[in-house]
């Protein structure tokens, strides 16, 4: 991956996490949170 993807990415998922902030009051990072977890827990039983 180069810089500039790097930083494109970045700048995604730091303005998503501002909007969610500032617009929804965190309510969708922490649905995102817990998923998160559910899914490593799931790729640890595949591992």
């Amino acid at each position: 991956m180069t810089n500039p993807i790097a930083l494109v990415l970045g700048l995604i998922i730091v303005i998503g996490l501002c909007v969610d902030f500032f617009m929804f009051d965190t309510a969708y990072l922490i649905f995102l949170a817990k998923k998160l977890a559910e899914f490593t827990e799931w790729l640890a039983f595949w591992r």
